[in-house]
């Protein structure tokens, strides 16, 4: 039986990981020796003091309101305690477990340790530099977005939400919901089916989409299929803001096409006494409002 108790001493005793017990009031009542070298007190000093002392009153709240579980099923819980060492704030991750007597009553409590304060250092170095990778991309003239293959959203950046008036609390959506009945989205359409078919990226496509407020937008889109275990589980893409570049390119398409009728057919003079109705918006819309006069005057004769 000796042998027995003086190699669980042992193990213990050479545990790199910290080792305690204490009472259902919070006093020590056994410590390994790494626990001792972590917060440099020995363990005549420990015995008996108050385990988890905190450093402030948030981290009090939290870890009163965890180990609550210790006294009811399932009597374990797991916290994370920020404490001053002599190697300065560090952070522990404690793993509890109460030791049950007779009617469910706590006699003492078991906890074991790590320092995880170098994991902790690293995640928030991570966090920073995913918030800073963020804010370039958000700062870009692309928007990003993802969705899944039944094409409803699972992600939209901010500016997405900005330029079409989307509330970040209106809920899962489809990204078809924002477009138009023009016939352009439906070859859209056709290429995202196309890419979560067949797991392939497509070439470039344009959209026109309504935004909240009423007003046209049109997009240019470009969209990646993510394949795992040859399957397609979501589309993710990018698209940039190609409004006034459309106007301006359909503008110099008409003007084009007016040079070479002009050149080419009967002469026209005057100013035409045909007003394009106030729907009718930018050089397009009113070259075609133009036209379809003429269309429907011949049509009479």
């Amino acid at each position: 039986m000796a042998e027995t108790e003086n190699f669980y001493q042992d193990l213990v005793d050479h545990q790199q990981d910290f080792v305690v017990r204490f009472s259902p009031e919070g006093r020590l009542i056994f410590v390994n020796p790494a626990y001792c070298d972590s917060v440099g007190k020995s363990r005549e000093d420990l015995i008996g003091s108050v385990f988890m002392p905190v450093t402030g009153e948030r981290y009090s709240d939290v870890i009163a309101t965890q180990m609550v579980k210790l006294f009811r099923p399932p009597f374990s819980c797991t916290v994370e305690q920020w404490i001053q060492t002599p190697k300065g704030l560090r952070c522990i991750s404690w793993s509890a477990k109460s030791i049950i007597g007779d009617g469910n009553s706590v006699l003492s409590i078991v906890a074991t340790g790590r320092d995880i304060t170098q994991i902790r250092h690293e995640l928030k170095a991570i966090k920073k530099k995913d918030e800073e990778l963020m804010l370039v991309v958000e700062s870009s003239e692309r928007m990003y977005y993802s969705h899944s293959p039944d094409h409803v959203l699972t992600y939209v950046s901010p500016r997405i939400r900005s330029v079409l008036g989307s509330h970040p609390r209106s809920g899962k959506r489809a990204w078809t919901d924002f477009l138009t009945d023009n016939p352009m989205n439906a070859a859209g359409l056709e290429r995202t089916i196309r890419a979560i078919t067949s797991g392939r990226r497509e070439p470039p496509y344009r959209l026109e989409m309504v935004k909240g407020n009423g007003d046209i937008i049109r997009v240019e889109v470009n969209e990646i299929p993510v394949v795992k275990n040859g399957k397609t589980i979501a589309i993710v893409g990018s698209m940039v803001d190609v409004t006034e570049k459309i106007q301006v390119e359909e503008g110099l398409a008409e003007a084009e096409f007016l040079i070479r009728d002009y050149k080419g057919g009967k002469k026209r003079t005057g100013t035409p006494a045909y007003r394009s109705p106030s729907h009718a918006k930018g050089p397009l819309g009113y070259f075609r409002a133009i036209f379809s006069r003429e269309t429907r005057e011949k049509e009479d004769e």
